[in-house]
């Protein structure tokens, strides 16, 4: 038991690591977003967490904008001499709102991890 909850943090870290590098850039660490978010929603998947449907569904929304963006940006993107009307932007929305969401589990994970070191 002790050996899987040793994992769980390395996966848990690797994947905080991942998203935060991503984060710098985020059209260029995309990918990175996707694997760091993924691994995170596996961390809290393995660990029984109680937030870890709200990781999978953040997780699921960068994964849908980011097919979207990809998708997009190989037919040309929008605007200018590009045929896609900029409505159709609106399907990359869960791509940042997904992100933004694990950034927020992430502080209220750091936030209630300070709240029981105190407490112990």
């Amino acid at each position: 038991m002790k050996r899987r909850n040793n994992w769980n943090k390395i996966i848990f870290i690797i994947g905080t690591i991942l998203f935060i590098i991503g984060s710098i850039d985020p059209l260029e660490g995309s990918i990175a977003i996707l694997i760091g978010s993924g691994l995170l929603t596996l961390s809290t998947y393995l660990s029984k967490a109680i937030n870890q449907k709200k990781f999978m569904s953040a997780t699921l929304m960068i994964l849908f904008g980011l097919i979207f963006m990809f998708y997009f940006s190989s037919l040309g993107g929008f605007g200018g001499d590009s045929n896609l009307s900029w409505w159709w932007s609106i399907l990359i929305l869960p791509y940042p709102i997904g992100w933004l969401a694990i950034v927020i589990l992430l502080i209220i994970l750091a936030i209630k991890k300070q709240k029981n070191s105190v407490e112990n």
